[in-house]
């Protein structure tokens, strides 16, 4: 259909920037965003999300803009914004119908748009598809073309990039599906697998993540379980991890913008059809349960308002990303009990931080905490002195086993999922 298409990104988030760095290598790539600061601050060479490096950037031909005239020159147009929950925890479109609506304002006879953001099964054709045609005036199927390609990004993963793993792609025709096939293959080795249709790669998304928090809610679970008996979840799940086939999950806090909203979309879809997800809403309910039972279970061990430092406010270790993060939920159910917490985290954006959660990161940590909280596993939390953070006889609570091998000195109290 194109044999040498301009591509536009929509989005040069953590999932937009990485591919549209890896498409710009072999084709002419508009990279979009409507944050200005954004544009200007990659123009400079600087990634906030800490995915690409300084160097990266710099060896990268990419072009990129917040100026949405540019993208009536593309043929192919990638969208990959975010597609969160409400707090209802349904399925919030209001990115993607908005995108859409940019897009299709500059559609053009032939012209190809691609979903990368996570959606159930029909979005891109029953509601993409038709904001479409009411923008442009042409007709989907016939003036214009509908694709899919789940984005598979893991935030501070430098294993499984874009250009390393299996994209799943789908067209509208045979013929789109074969353009997107070529497309992605040339970033990636030609590692394509050619979903049935648009649905079934829509499908095959909304259930990878869901199947990683129903995994990670059965440790949540069992990790509540085995308290009660005594038994630390960590030396059991080092004993049965020996076995074969048993899944190395682990307990903890499960936030971020994928493994903790994309079940709610399987979910969502499901309640349409008048079906109840039970295993799905259970794994939910476990997992968005977890923090309050973490920060339940540090109160007990306290004797009344304590100061408390929590190490930690990103979703996930090494990185600066604190989308959907679980650790403001720990950190609110602590001052509900009384308590008075220092956060810190030297990955994470203070400014971010206070607009998102209204939590005053601290620059350094004081001393003589009566807890410290290991929230999230992060490098530079190893070899922390916690002999310094922490009162002589104070509280470790080790949430990721941060320091489970290394042990605390004597006089302080050890816990642990």
């Amino acid at each position: 259909m194109f044999e040498n298409p301009t591509v536009s990104v929509i989005g040069l988030g953590y999932v937009g920037l990485p591919l549209a760095v890896a498409l710009a290598r072999h084709f002419d790539v508009i990279g979009f965003d409507t944050n200005r600061q954004r544009v200007e601050e990659l123009r400079a060479g600087h990634d906030r999300t800490g995915e690409l490096s300084v160097g990266e950037l710099a060896d990268s031909k990419l072009e990129y803009i917040a100026d949405e005239s540019f993208l009536s020159e593309a043929h192919i147009h990638i969208v990959t914004v975010p597609t969160p929950v409400g707090p209802d925890n349904k399925p919030d479109l209001r990115a993607v119908e908005s995108a859409s609506r940019m897009v299709g304002r500059h559609l053009k006879m032939g012209t190809v748009v691609v979903y990368e953001s996570t959606v159930y099964p029909g979005v891109t054709e029953d509601f993409c598809g038709p904001i479409l045609e009411e923008e442009s005036g042409l007709t989907s199927g016939q003036d214009f073309f509908l694709g899919y390609s789940p984005e598979r990004i893991n935030p501070g993963d430098k294993v499984h990039r874009v250009d390393l793993i299996t994209k799943v792609v789908a067209g509208q025709t045979h013929n789109v599906s074969q353009l997107l096939a070529r497309l992605y293959g040339t970033m990636n080795g030609n590692n394509i697998f050619v979903a049935r249709d648009i649905r079934t790669a829509e499908a095959s998304k909304v259930i990878e993540n869901a199947q990683r928090d129903i995994n990670i809610a059965f440790v949540n679970e069992i990790a509540t379980i085995f308290q009660k008996m005594g038994i630390s979840v960590h030396d059991v799940l080092e004993a049965a991890g020996t076995k074969w086939n048993f899944l190395p999950f682990t307990p903890g806090l499960v936030g971020g913008h994928c493994i903790g909203v994309d079940p709610y979309y399987l979910a969502h879809a499901a309640q349409q059809l008048n079906i109840e997800p039970k295993v799905i809403l259970a794994g939910r309910s476990i997992n968005d349960g977890m923090a309050h039972r973490i920060a339940d279970n540090i109160d007990a061990q306290l004797s009344g308002p304590s100061k408390i430092l929590v190490l930690g406010i990103a979703f996930k270790e090494n990185v600066p990303d604190i989308r959907n993060s679980k650790v403001a939920d720990l950190i609110a159910r602590l001052a509900v009990h009384g308590h008075t917490v220092d956060v810190f985290d030297p990955m994470a954006d203070a400014a971010e931080t206070k607009h998102e959660y209204d939590i005053d990161l601290v620059a350094e940590p004081a001393t003589g905490y009566d807890a410290v909280v290991g929230a999230v596993a992060h490098s530079a939390f190893d070899q922390l002195s916690l002999r310094k953070l922490a009162k002589p006889d104070g509280l470790i609570a080790d949430i990721k086993a941060i320091w489970r091998q290394r042990g605390v000195p004597d006089g302080m109290t050890y816990w642990t999922l």
